[in-house]
């Protein structure tokens, strides 16, 4: 298991299952996103700020490999590096475990950029001070 610079543990709802009884492949998305959110916002970056300044931070890329399902009322956590992938792109690097046994459930790899004024790719700031050191 890796080291990770961040980690949040949720739950499963009810309604998020599918017929089968087990989470909907769409709902992982969602559990991605609200981890990348609640880094950047511990980590002082606010989306709305970002935005009142022209600057957009985007996905451009997804890449999920579903390893085992999660079922309803199975506690996770999601574990999150970011890490610069080029000039202009990171990378969150996100795994969701299962709590208790810490069964991996999914790897996945979101790419992001943002997008100033000009809708020009580039990498503010205040997501460069986050970047994971290649040394560790």
């Amino acid at each position: 298991m890796m080291d990770y610079d961040y980690k949040l543990e949720l739950k499963v709802r009810d309604y998020e299952c599918d017929m089968q009884g087990i989470v909907n492949n769409s709902v992982y998305m969602n559990y991605l996103e609200h981890t990348r959110h609640e880094f950047l916002l511990g980590k002082g970056v606010d989306f709305a700020e970002l935005a009142k300044n022209s600057v957009n931070l985007v996905v451009v890329r997804a890449e999920l490999e579903y390893k085992f399902p999660l079922a309803s009322g199975d506690q996770f956590w999601v574990g999150l590096n970011l890490v610069q992938s080029s000039k202009v792109r990171f990378d969150f690097l996100q795994d969701i475990y299962r709590c208790g046994d810490n069964k991996l459930i999914l790897k996945a790899k979101i790419t992001g950029t943002a997008v100033n004024q000009r809708g020009r790719p580039y990498v503010p700031d205040e997501i460069k001070g986050l970047f994971k050191s290649e040394k560790e």
